[in-house]
């Protein structure tokens, strides 16, 4: 088949040059925002570590910051090989660099794409951590004398405030822990052993809720305990009535908090990975390579059939 001749002289090489020098500025800039998205999603997650088991979960920020660092060193090289193409004391230096450069570039846009797929697939992994963390940080709320979970009540009473959520899966989680700590039991009372006596474990077990699951927009005042006993209550129907207390668990809001968060980065990784394999990037580093090659043989041209010859088309 025909095809039009196009030959490229050193002007125009010159110019296709200071194209990918900005271009490569750019995608350095594309690195820094990769780095930062991966920083950003490292400190939420370390925001609220205590309710997450240990995992790997850490591992998607770690590949963004890592790949960030990456694409910012190599389109640094790669603006800095495009701004000595045009100077002939400095081009020659990057004859034997251009083709493991070229392999980087594409290791590392390869990296960008795994990266972004690792954002939509990390959703499994989180629950469970979530699920594992918040059994135990309710299973320790009580325990505020204790080195090492003191901190847990104000951390989770904080979280179900600000996420609007009650419990692991929902309010009734609280049902069976004990959450209220024996120091602010009075053990005379023969209400309160009675409570210790119910079940085999020796809890003091309650259909009662902390404060922090009372949702503040309910006109009926707050009602954390006999939740279920609808004689405690006037006019109240616990099967009936919308309760006064937040019905969504912390797993579901925080997995929706987090999922959010890394499906944008998932987006934004996916735009930077195609403009990383554009057809304009690939076939201009293709063409510096030549560009570089032939000018150490003293050759200004290249056709288009040569190009398709080293692109085995």
């Amino acid at each position: 088949m025909a095809v039009l001749k196009v030959k490229f002289t050193k002007t125009k090489r010159d110019k296709l040059a200071q194209i990918l020098w900005i271009l490569n500025w750019v995608s350095v800039v594309s690195g820094i925002i990769l780095f930062s998205l991966g920083l950003f999603l490292k400190i939420e997650i370390k925001k609220r570590n205590e309710v997450m088991a240990k995992g790997d979960i850490n591992s998607v920020p770690n590949m963004l910051i890592s790949v960030g660092v990456i694409a910012c060193v190599v389109n640094f090289l790669g603006g800095k090989i495009c701004y000595d193409c045009s100077d002939d004391n400095k081009f020659s230096r990057w004859k034997l660099i251009m083709l493991p450069y070229i392999i980087c570039t594409f290791c590392f846009t390869f990296c960008i794409l795994l990266g972004a797929l690792m954002c939509y697939t990390m959703r499994n992994e989180l629950e469970e951590s979530l699920y594992l963390g918040l059994r135990d940080a309710i299973k320790f709320y009580k325990d505020t004398d204790i080195p090492g979970r003191c901190f847990l009540k104000k951390m989770v009473d904080m979280l179900q405030i600000g996420f609007q959520c009650c419990g692991n899966n929902g309010f009734r989680d609280w049902f069976e822990v004990q959450w209220v700590s024996a120091r602010y039991l009075n053990m005379a009372s023969k209400e309160v052993m009675d409570r210790f006596k119910s079940n085999v474990d020796g809890k003091f077990l309650v259909d009662g809720v902390p404060f922090s699951c009372c949702n503040p927009s309910s006109p009926r005042p707050c009602i954390q305990y006999q939740l279920t006993n609808n004689s405690a209550h006037y006019n109240y129907d616990f099967l009936t009535e919308e309760l006064n207390i937040w019905m969504k668990g912390c797993r579901e809001a925080l997995l929706d908090y987090y999922t959010a968060i890394m499906r944008s980065i998932g987006i934004a990784a996916l735009l930077i990975w195609l403009f990383e394999v554009s057809l304009i990037k690939m076939v201009s580093v293709w063409y510096i390579r030549d560009f570089l090659l032939s000018r150490m043989g003293n050759k200004y041209a290249v056709t288009y059939e040569e190009h398709k010859k080293h692109l085995n088309i």
